[in-house]
């Protein structure tokens, strides 16, 4: 799936938009943490998801300093995250993981174009780079493990 979050002309809509996509994306951890079976992938997801707990902190912090509302759930995409983990659960931890991992993609993708926005601080774009690192991680570790 390719994203256009982190190409918004605007610096307060970047920021709701990220906020969105990250609420989508602990929507689908929260429902991968429920349905896997391995006690240890279970607790890399749980760390994980601390990530992106972290990522809403964070951009929630910006909007406040903007003065622009801060989303507080996902929007449509949540269904499609969440599906794709729930179809894999009927076959087994590591289908499930590999459908996280294609998640992994998109959020990915709107961290690489929201720390070259144009419209982006120098602060938030750093912080954009520290989410694409963690993003990073977290697919890297997901498609080993679903290989494993």
């Amino acid at each position: 799936m390719v994203t256009t979050v982190g190409t918004e002309d605007t610096f307060p809509k970047l920021i709701q938009n990220l906020l969105i996509l990250e609420h989508d994306a602990i929507a689908a951890y929260v429902s991968t943490i429920e349905k896997l079976e391995d006690p240890a992938f279970k607790a890399k997801i749980s760390e994980f998801k601390a990530d992106h707990d972290s990522h809403v902190a964070e951009l929630t912090r910006m909007a406040g300093t903007l003065g622009v509302e801060a989303p507080k759930e996902g929007d449509m995409k949540e269904y499609l995250t969440t599906g794709k983990v729930a179809l894999a659960s009927m076959i087994g931890d590591k289908t499930i993981l590999k459908a996280m991992s294609t998640n992994e993609i998109e959020t990915k993708m709107a961290y690489d174009q929201a720390s070259k926005n144009t419209a982006a601080t120098p602060e938030a774009k750093s912080f954009f780079q520290k989410a694409l690192a963690d993003e990073t991680k977290h697919k890297a570790w997901m498609d080993t493990a679903a290989e494993g």
